[in-house]
């Protein structure tokens, strides 16, 4: 028999992923592997609907909750650790599960990216330093001068992004842009994916309900555990989505309610995005537009074809 495929469950926040991905993994002697950028974080389990201790115990879970709030994850160093994971889960004979919705990611580790040399901590610190000072829109200004590409794609309030251009640019004297065209080494796995695509408005109300859900499980807790450390503003982990929300409650800038609804509004806003990304960059193998058993029967379907 063939090696097993690498089974890949994605589509947008809320979909259903986590629930497919951990019953696929019971049935077929699974490992999860997390492919989401939020979940790699350790301070906000509730907020990022990370796995209860209950569904870890049932299957072995991966790169979830690991790191601190301010290390960078960059693509490429999350297609390294997944890549271990995968080669993890072969050698003992199970079945590798990636579950989640940062497409990049996910491209990165099928597709494979162009090698970029690494960068000093003096460079990063150059560049953050040159954001401070400088503010925002001449940063920008400044780095469409080298790489116009990068500028067009990028927010501009995304300093994360900005700042990892412009320490590209600063190391290797060529634009990330450039960089991101190269071809990488291709993956040495297959891969079945399967893509969660529920209606809207399903989707819409399904985002409201976990918002709410997570605020009785306590999430307004975890977050001031945080907030109480006060956390450097720029940490990556703090982007989780709900939690500037909750924080600006918590400096008495929002009412819990106005919190709730714009972390509510933000949320499905990134929902939106997600969909588009996956029409335009994504081919997956079957689609389905919700967890049942229907779904559930698809996606097995899908792995038993492939592993044949």
């Amino acid at each position: 028999m063939a090696q097993s495929p690498v089974l890949v469950i994605t589509g947008p926040t809320a979909s259903g992923k986590s629930a497919l991905a951990l019953a696929i993994a019971a049935r077929h002697g699974g490992t999860v592997i997390n492919a989401d950028a939020m979940q790699t974080y350790d301070a906000f389990p509730i907020l990022t609907a990370q796995p209860t201790m209950e569904e870890s115990e049932r299957v072995p879970h991966a790169l979830y909750g690991m790191l601190p709030l301010t290390e960078t994850l960059s693509a490429a160093r999350w297609r390294d650790l997944a890549s271990a994971e995968i080669e993890r889960s072969f050698a003992t004979g199970r079945v590798p599960v990636l579950c989640g919705g940062s497409g990049l990611y996910l491209r990165t580790l099928m597709q494979g990216i162009a090698a970029i040399p690494d960068v000093t901590a003096g460079l990063r610190d150059q560049a953050n330093a040159d954001w401070n000072a400088m503010g925002a829109d001449a940063f920008r200004a400044r780095l469409a001068t080298k790489d116009p590409k990068i500028v067009e794609r990028l927010k501009a309030r995304d300093r994360q992004r900005h700042v990892r251009a412009w320490e590209v640019w600063l190391a290797t004297g060529r634009p990330l842009s450039d960089w991101q065209t190269g071809e990488g080494q291709p993956p040495p796995w297959r891969f079945a994916t399967v893509l969660l695509a529920p209606e809207r408005a399903w989707l819409r109300a399904r985002i409201e309900t976990r918002f709410d859900a997570m605020l009785k499980a306590g999430v307004l807790d975890e977050v001031r555990a945080v907030f109480d450390r006060k956390p450097d503003a720029r940490s990556p982990g703090l982007k989780a989505h709900g939690a500037p929300e909750l924080f600006a409650h918590l400096r008495g800038e929002l009412s819990l309610e106005d919190a709730r609804r714009i972390g509510i509004d933000h949320t499905r806003q990134y929902a939106k995005r997600q969909m588009t990304w996956f029409r335009h960059q994504l081919t997956p193998d079957v689609v389905i537009d919700s967890m049942t058993d229907l779904g559930l029967e698809q996606a097995e379907k899908l792995l038993t074809k492939t592993q044949a």
